[in-house]
């Protein structure tokens, strides 16, 4: 992934500037992405779900699905031959998770299709009922 526009700037400008003229040491690149992520759900409307630093419940979810990844795909499917042979099965299990994975949790729906449902809730004017 490439780096923002703004992280690369600033870190062209640590780069130029004399070590003495240094007062404090620039944003990380990862905490750049935290900044921009807690942004985005700021704008989006929701309410970040991670816990503090050191926190248990810090990104539980995601671990639990690259654990589902693992066993469902990585391990199953090994040993592989190539990075660009993990890369395709990444995009292929990515795309069947979110458009025909059935999950309990949704209702026995798939996730892409669940997210829709829920769209076109919010879209639909005051009294008026969407079938999902």
């Amino acid at each position: 992934m490439a780096r923002p526009a703004r992280a690369e700037h600033r870190l062209r400008v640590v780069i130029a500037t004399p070590s003495g003229e240094v007062l404090r040491r620039p944003l990380e690149f990862t905490q750049y992405l935290s900044i921009r992520y807690t942004e985005r759900l700021a704008e989006a409307g929701i309410e970040r779900s991670v816990g503090s630093v050191g926190d248990s419940y810090d990104n539980a979810l995601a671990e639990t699905v690259i654990g589902l990844f693992k066993t469902e795909e990585i391990r199953r499917r090994g040993p592989w031959k190539a990075l660009e042979d993990v890369e395709f099965a990444t995009l292929e299990w990515v795309a069947w998770y979110n458009h025909q994975r059935l999950l309990e949790p949704l209702g026995y729906v798939p996730p892409a299709e669940f997210e829709q449902a829920y769209h076109d809730r919010q879209a639909a004017p005051a009294g008026v009922e969407v079938l999902t």
